[in-house]
């Protein structure tokens, strides 16, 4: 039997028949178009997230439950699509909504022609005809987000609701609305790198920071020396402190002796004040030769004799 397709209007809802659900977004591209992302917010009876994984995105395609998750992109005749599954009869008890959302890319979504959301049988053949349909208008003009629809109880199944609600904060102010922590410091990385400089700041009150510090600061160190070529002390280079390694014993200096070397030694030379300048150097008693006492001076000659 052909299953007509419920075109729905804003604020209007429709049961759901079925264990699982497809939920396709389809629009027209061209230029000056941005690009249309689908999203799902898993959401408790207190209408927020139980925590940041239950925001099924482009950067978190699947949630940790594999119940809801986002499919790739597909072009078809009609134009792109994005889509969200859900397994609603699988779902845990606490989860009372899943709300179906739109973020453009690049502009806002008065520039996204026939932006429409189709609702399928997740459990038929993919040719059947969607169960509802519900085509997604501006409200101002100036949206850059768009809650398209919510999936939600009632007793014992499931209801879909046509919303339509748009956000100019974009994807961002939509999930924070529902609980999502959005970290937008774009200084996160700078903020770890200063984290080992507040540890030795800390240092002077307690001592393990003081040890914990230097041991990073060693680190450091030693990978700083590794990139630029220079060298590191190698106590800095370990992760643990090690016991100082002894230097090797110097052998003793003999000590001179007090007396003369024995016969046939050579003797050491005696030290004293160097010779003047242009005369010859004294030799001490003992290192050069000893006169003859035989030694007579020969008679004078004739030529020195008085007469």
């Amino acid at each position: 039997m052909a299953v007509m397709t419920h075109a729905m209007l804003k604020g209007s809802n429709v049961p759901l028949d079925t264990a699982a659900v497809r939920a396709v977004l389809r629009w027209t591209p061209g230029p000056g178009v941005p690009d249309v992302d689908a999203s799902a917010l898993v959401l408790g009876p207190d209408g927020r997230v139980r925590s940041d994984e239950d925001f099924v995105f482009y950067n978190q395609p699947r949630h940790p439950s594999g119940l809801v998750r986002r499919l790739p992109k597909k072009r078809v005749a009609e134009g792109l699509t994005d889509t969200v599954e859900a397994d609603l009869a699988a779902l845990d008890p606490a989860i009372d909504r899943v709300v179906l959302a739109a973020s453009s890319d690049g502009g806002t979504f008065r520039a996204v022609t026939d932006l429409t959301i189709f609702l399928y049988d997740a459990t038929a053949a993919p040719e059947r005809e969607p169960l509802a349909s519900f085509a997604v208008t501006a409200e101002t003009g100036e949206e850059t987000a768009v809650i398209c629809g919510e999936l939600y109880r009632r007793g014992d199944g499931w209801k879909f609701r046509a919303v339509g609600q748009g956000y100019p904060t974009g994807l961002v102010g939509l999930a924070t609305d529902f609980g999502i922590s959005v970290d937008e410091d774009p200084e996160g990385a700078a903020g770890a790198a200063d984290g080992a400089s507040g540890a030795a700041g800390d240092a002077s009150a307690d001592p393990a920071l003081a040890e914990t510090a230097l041991i990073d600061a060693s680190a450091a160190s030693s990978a700083t020396g590794a990139g630029t070529g220079s060298t590191a002390h190698p106590d800095l280079d370990a992760t643990v402190a090690h016991a100082p390694v002894p230097a090797p014993p110097v052998p003793p200096v003999p000590p001179r002796p007090d007396r003369e070397p024995a016969y046939g030694y050579p003797r050491e030379p005696v030290p004293g004040p160097g010779p003047a300048y242009g005369y010859p150097q004294p030799v001490p008693a003992g290192h050069g030769p000893e006169p003859v006492p035989e030694f007579r001076m020969p008679p004078m000659g004739p030529q020195f004799q008085h007469r």
